[in-house]
């Protein structure tokens, strides 16, 4: 138990963060399914309006090919420690040109933190195939 726990903690610290580090393209897809990469990003609560200004000023011209947005659930552990649930949205983009998206993702990022005044907002990138 004891080397287990030992290897995730060391695998962990091995990682580096999201911005800095992005998923590889899936190494062999059938065709016709390509290497991509899917990511997902969890925005905090605001109003409908808002968000969909959002999408329309900062995400939709960095990725006009297309995403997907979720309606979730969420819940977060906030710098002060208090626990915070709220509903929440998933922006789901799948890329093709990776690493080339990391810096239009890391701008909506940004641009969604400052604009909002959000702690943070998760990233999750992950190798798939796909194709249109």
């Amino acid at each position: 138990m004891k080397r287990t726990l030992l290897a995730a903690l060391l695998a962990l610290g091995a990682c580096t963060p999201p911005a800095v580090q992005t998923a590889a393209p899936a190494s062999t897809c059938a065709p016709p399914l390509k290497p991509a990469v899917e990511v997902d990003l969890y925005f905090g609560e605001i109003s409908a309006p808002q968000w969909t200004a959002f999408l329309d000023e900062e995400v939709t011209p960095r990725f006009p090919d297309g995403l997907s947005v979720i309606d979730v659930n969420g819940q977060y552990r906030s710098r002060r420690g208090t626990i915070g649930r709220e509903r929440s949205k998933l922006l789901v983009i799948v890329v093709f040109d990776a690493p080339a998206h990391a810096s239009r993702v890391q701008a909506i990022v940004d641009s969604y933190r400052q604009r909002y005044k959000q702690e943070s907002v998760l990233r999750v990138e992950r190798p798939v195939c796909a194709g249109l």
